[in-house]
Order: structure tokens, then C-alpha cells, then sequence
């Protein structure tokens, strides 16, 4: 997934002015800007029913018009006319905005709130705007061949929504694909804030500002990181070569902030904003051992007799992600953007919770670091802020999955069906730095009966992310 095509940077003069500019060249991509535009329309429909989209005329104008302005500053040679630009505040509390191919554009609140000028909102919207002018979403599909139109946009959207929210949607698309869809590589990131510096400057906005709030998404993030860093990441020397394009650029009469301070103002006056974490808990979504979610259905009933794992396996495929050997009477559901391979009566709704008491959970986690160790840390710190009663209760061992280092976490829990319950987390950082995670749940009064098949399936894991 990291065979991308090189990027041509060469000086060109503009026709209006007697500076020079950075000309950047988009990757080569098979889909056409009309299935962009397509991909866009259907991806942003779904995010709509499942963000709380802010309807205010006062804060939807303002966006839209800092929008158009942006648009309008965009290079003509990019800006294809069939492209559908729309600017939707997001009432969240996480410092994240995404664009999806052909023009939609989604603005966390939490975004604005963290900036302290208007020119630094307005780099984050250009730096997304060049991400569809140079239709790096379609690019990202160009690199995984094979996927439908419809199936690409169900892949975005349950990538940008997460959680039981984007499981639902993406069932259907390859597990793995929107991830690798929404995450752009370093690459493509220079690329955007290239461009996104000089519709900057033609709009009237200091480049240097867009620098500055990369560097206030990066303090505010903590330890952990923001979440708009984990699908943006730093191509290194940022603020440099953003302070170089700029001097290079003639910038346009600053517009007046008037409307960006009552924004602000206005979000004053409202009740504070949840974060997107707890938008999920507050629907009964979360993660680990006794997960929560949305839908997925249920095999068996909870709480009668589970029978103990078949001697017999089969081959399963996590589309082109990965394949693993379950038992053969375990089946497979996708919840909580993962897939569970559960034996009967393991898995559904028990008193009020859909809960899984025995089986495998297999899944790909959004990671700000490329360490093992810390990224591992950040998804297991999830888990346990997820489970009452959680609790890790001895140190990660390191070992080897699919050809690759890896870490086994032993967690405790509390079992929906009374007593404790076993957790073991194991976890390889995937080729894009995202981080694939294998979980096996068991009451701890039958973990005999289930070790050797756990460790059957977790030996018997291939990950293809090439």
C-alpha cells in the first residue's frame, strides 16, 4: 500500500504575478472525477444520518461562505466543474474535519473552537479541499484494485464515522478497505499542504497560519494525538516548507474575521460539545470483552450451554486483509468495524447488552504512532475504559504473528454469565500504521477448554496488506 506514484515538484511561474510557485502534480488514479463525485455523494449521505450535523443558519452560513471563498481561490486546473462542494459543521468536541472525493466537506466544531484566527480554520478547510482537488481518496482506491463504486463509498464512510455506526455501513465493502482509503500516506499530505497554501494565499489567508494550527492539533492532541493526525500525518519539516511555499506566494487582501468571531461567540452560547467517543458510548457502542454495539445480530441465546470448540476447521478471509482457521462450528459477525468468529449461544443481547462471552475478535484500530508498544497501549487503555471491572493482570510478552513482531496483552474482565472472564489481546502494526488486533474471550472457569483452539487461531493468521 506504500507503492505510491513520486511526486513532481518543479517551480513554475503564475499568470497573474511575478512570484513563483510550487506546481504539484495529482497521482495517477482510474476512477473519474464523475465517480468521485459519486463515491462523495453516497459516503456523505451515510455521515450525515449518524453525525450531529449542526443546523444553524448562523454557523452552517459562515462555513459555507469561508467555503466558497476557498473554492473559488482553488487552481482552475484542478477544480473540475462537476465536483459538489458542501461545508457541514459537526456539533463534536474532537479536533478532526475530512473531505470526501468530489466535495464534501465535515467541520468538527472542536476544530473552530481550537483555532484563534480565522485564517488558521481556513488552512485545515484548504489543506482538505486539495485532498479533492487532487482526488487523493480515489488515488488511495487506484492503489487496492477491485472494488466497486458502491462499496468503495460504504468503505469511507464506515472508516470516517467508526464504531458500531461504521460497521453498519460498511458491511458489504472489504473489511480493511476504509482505512486504507482515508489514511493518506506523507506523500500526499506535502501535496495538500502545498496546494492548500496557495488557494490560502489567493484567498487572502497567510500560509503560515495553516502551519500554526498543524502545530495547536498537535499540542492539544496529548499523549494519544488527535484524531484528524491519525489520518494526516506529518511529512516532516511541516512548518518549513509551508514558511517557503508562502514566501514564494503573493497573498490576496486579508478578509474581515467578523463572522469567524461570531462563530465563536455563538458557540459560546450552546451547550458544550460530546466527543466522538461518547456520542458512541451514549448509543451503547464500545469495545473488548463484553462488547457493545449497534446491530450484528446474535447466535444463539446468551446464557444457555456453549459447546465447546470443533475439532475441525475451516479457512475464513477477512476480505484482503487477512485469513485465519476457526473451529468449524464458530460463525463469523462484523460489529465494531471487526469481525468476531463466535460459538453458538456466545454472542447477543443479555440482559439489555449485546455481549460476547466466548470467541475471537479480529479488527484494525486507527493508531497516531507507528510504535508497537505505545500504539498497543493507546487500544488497550480503550478496552479497559470501555469494561467496568477490566484490568490487565500481568506484563505484554512479545512474539511473532504472520512474519511480523507482535505483543500478547492478558487482560480480566467481568463475565456477563457471572465470574471473571480471560482477555488476551494480540497485536502487529499493519504496513499504513494502522494496528491489527486479534482479541480471544473466554470465562476463566473454561479456558482450558478453549486455549489450544486460540492458539490454533492465532497461528493460523496471514495479514496481506502489500
Amino acid at each position: 500500500m506504500k507503492l505510491l506514484s513520486r511526486l513532481v515538484l518543479v517551480i513554475t511561474l503564475t499568470a497573474t504575478s511575478v512570484v513563483a510557485q510550487t506546481k504539484v502534480t495529482p497521482p495517477k488514479n482510474k476512477y473519474t472525477p464523475q465517480q468521485d463525485v459519486q463515491i462523495g455523494r453516497e459516503a456523505a449521505a451515510e455521515v450525515r444520518k449518524e453525525y450531529p450535523v449542526i443546523n444553524d443558519s448562523q454557523i452552517s452560513g459562515y462555513l459555507e461562505r469561508l467555503g466558497d471563498r476557498l473554492v473559488e481561490a482553488a487552481p482552475r486546473e484542478l477544480n473540475n466543474p462537476v465536483f459538489e462542494y458542501s461545508f457541514s459543521p459537526v456539533n463534536l468536541k474532537d479536533i478532526n474535519a475530512f473531505a470526501l472525493p468530489g466535495g464534501p466537506m465535515f467541520v468538527n466544531r472542536g476544530m473552530i473552537e481550537a483555532a484563534s484566527s480565522e485564517g488558521q480554520v481556513a488552512g485545515v478547510m484548504a489543506h482538505e479541499l486539495a485532498h479533492v482537488l487532487l482526488r487523493h481518496g480515489t488515488a488511495n482506491a487506484t492503489k487496492a484494485q477491485g472494488f466497486q463504486i458502491g462499496a468503495l463509498a460504504g468503505a469511507i464512510a464506515g472508516a470516517v464515522i467508526g464504531g458500531g455506526w461504521g460497521q453498519i455501513i460498511q458491511q458489504g465493502s472489504q473489511f480493511g478497505l476504509g482505512t486504507w482509503l482515508m489514511k493518506y500516506s506523507r506523500e500526499y499530505e506535502r501535496q495538500a499542504d502545498l496546494v492548500g497554501a496557495q488557494i490560502m494565499a489567493r484567498a487572502g489567508y497567510d500560509p503560515r497560519e495553516l502551519a500554526r494550527m498543524f502545530e495547536i492539533i498537535q499540542k492539544q492532541g496529548g499523549n494519544g494525538g488527535p484524531e484528524w493526525l491519525s489520518s494526516h500525518p506529518n511529512p516532516g519539516n511541516r512548518t518549513q516548507y509551508i514558511a517557503q511555499e508562502a514566501a514564494q506566494l503573493r497573498i490576496a487582501p486579508h478578509p474581515s474575521e467578523a463572522g469567524f468571531q461570531q462563530a465563536k461567540q455563538r458557540f459560546a452560547s450552546m451547550p458544550p460539545a460530546r466527543t466522538m467517543a461518547e456520542l458512541e458510548r451514549s448509543g451503547g457502542m464500545g469495545g473488548g470483552g463484553n462488547s457493545r454495539s449497534d446491530g450484528g445480530g446474535s447466535v444463539g441465546r446468551v446464557g444457555e450451554a456453549v459447546p465447546a470448540p470443533s475439532r475441525q476447521y475451516r479457512t475464513v478471509q477477512g476480505g484482503q486483509l487477512f485469513t485465519v482457521s476457526v473451529p468449524s462450528n464458530w460463525q463469523a459477525l462484523t460489529t465494531n468495524n471487526a469481525i468476531k468468529y463466535v460459538p453458538l449461544n456466545a454472542y447477543g443481547d443479555y440482559r439489555g447488552e449485546t455481549t460476547m462471552t466466548h470467541g475471537v475478535e479480529v479488527g484494525v484500530a486507527r493508531s497516531a504512532s507507528r510504535d508497537l508498544a505505545q500504539a498497543t497501549q493507546t487500544l488497550i487503555d480503550s478496552f479497559v475504559r470501555g469494561n467496568d471491572g477490566m484490568r490487565q493482570v500481568g506484563a505484554e510478552e512479545y512474539f511473532r504473528l504472520s512474519g511480523r513482531n507482535a505483543i500478547v496483552t492478558p487482560l480480566v474482565g467481568r463475565s456477563a454469565l457471572g465470574g471473571n472472564e480471560r482477555v488476551d489481546v494480540h497485536t502487529t502494526m499493519l504496513n499504513n500504521g494502522d494496528l491489527f488486533y486479534l482479541l480471544t474471550v473466554v470465562p476463566e472457569r473454561e479456558g482450558g477448554t478453549y486455549s489450544q483452539a486460540f492458539d490454533r487461531v492465532v497461528n493460523s493468521v496471514r495479514i496481506n496488506d502489500r
